[in-house]
């Protein structure tokens, strides 16, 4: 599902002394395919922005009782914003938003601090049965939970009938996302996906992701601070900073002008910070800031050197 954005723009309690522009005309397009990552520091819009992408927040022209603010006199019209997720037109009342969430899934910050149920499948099983028209078949409920947790390296039979509160943090998080990706999103929504986990945790998140996405889940969006996480899996990071978009660049290009990011209050991956290490003694190389891209280029100067 092709995600195309047109002048994007919203604003937090508006017409009130404590209105704060979330986002400013943000334009961009995430192509069906991609792994996409949203940067920013904090305050910059990234998390409004992914939270309009499956209508968590609604456009102005798609709530029934919205009326149109008249502009300024003498002042023309700002254009109107468009937003659409395949054939999904968020900008349309008529648009099946219900429809839209099963297609497009989106998992939270966090996502272990949002289980509810008595038991584990109970958990997996509700975005099922939120998004299932009538009332669903348990046995085809149980085989869909059966497989989301074997997805996110769960064994059903081991944890199915437990607490979500037993779990370990890691278990839980994973927990979480099953209970996302059990509708079989196109689409999935990340914010901060590894957050708060060790290295190891981390990685293996990241690996869950990618195994998702060369499956059955076209396109996967991440929220993201942490840069090395961008510059290892994104195909594409569009960077926002006080509500507006900076730029939208693989990491291959992004990463190279340091100064600019850092001057937007943003780290830059460890392996730039190597780059610039050795270029201040003398040493060009030439990669793409992922890890092994980096180390291969290391070895083959080395190699050219002796």
């Amino acid at each position: 599902m092709r995600i195309v954005v047109e002048h994007l723009s919203y604003t937090y309690q508006p017409r009130t002394p404590f209105a704060v522009k979330a986002l400013d005309d943000v334009t961009l397009t995430i192509e069906e395919g991609e792994f996409f990552g949203v940067i920013g520091h904090t305050g910059s819009g990234k998390s409004t922005f992914v939270q309009h992408l499956n209508g968590l927040i609604r456009l102005p022209s798609s709530l029934k009782r919205q009326k149109k603010i008249k502009p300024k006199k003498g002042c023309l019209p700002p254009p109107p914003p468009v937003l659409k997720v395949g054939d999904f037109d968020l900008g349309d009342k008529k648009t099946d938003f219900r429809a839209l969430r099963k297609s497009v899934g989106m998992v939270f910050q966090y996502p272990e601090y949002q289980l509810f149920a008595e038991t584990v499948k109970e958990d997996v099983a509700f975005g099922l049965k939120n998004f299932s028209e009538g009332k669903p078949d348990p046995r085809q409920t149980e085989e869909a939970v059966r497989e989301a947790l074997s997805i996110v390296g769960l064994d059903y039979d081991e944890i199915a009938d437990k607490s979500p509160f037993d779990l370990s943090g890691g278990q839980k998080r994973r927990v979480a996302i099953a209970g996302v990706i059990v509708t079989r999103p196109e689409v999935l929504v990340l914010d901060e996906p590894a957050a708060g986990l060790d290295p190891l945790g981390k990685r293996e998140i990241m690996q869950l992701l990618h195994r998702i996405h060369g499956s059955w889940c076209k396109t996967i969006v991440i929220v993201s601070h942490d840069m090395d996480e961008i510059a290892e899996n994104c195909t594409r990071a569009a960077v926002f900073s006080e509500g507006k978009l900076v730029c939208v660049l693989p990491p291959s290009e992004l990463f190279r002008d340091a100064g600019r990011l850092t001057d937007l209050g943003l780290d830059i991956p460890l392996t730039a910070k190597l780059v610039l290490a050795l270029r201040e003694r003398g040493v060009e190389i030439d990669c793409n800031f992922r890890t092994e891209d980096f180390v291969a280029a290391v070895l083959a100067r080395k190699g050219g050197a002796s």
